[in-house]
């Protein structure tokens, strides 16, 4: 079967950040994308649904230390 890809804004949604927060986390290596040529100088990425899965299990929190109370 083959990889589910995601566009950059449907990645965006699913995070819930700005597409420039995804492209951030792309250009840091977070993020795995498959690059789409349509023509010279222009490129259309794609993230496998894979790759986001995985993204987001690496920065899962087990808990959150409860609040401080004073």
């Amino acid at each position: 079967m083959p990889a589910r890809l995601l566009s950059i804004p449907a990645v965006a949604a699913a995070l819930d950040v700005d597409r420039r927060t995804v492209y951030r986390f792309i250009a840091a290596g977070d993020l795995p994308v498959v690059d789409l040529r349509t023509g010279p100088g222009r490129s259309r990425v794609r993230v496998p649904a894979a790759g986001l899965d995985e993204f987001i299990s690496r920065r899962a929190v087990k808990s959150l230390s409860p609040p401080i109370r004073r």
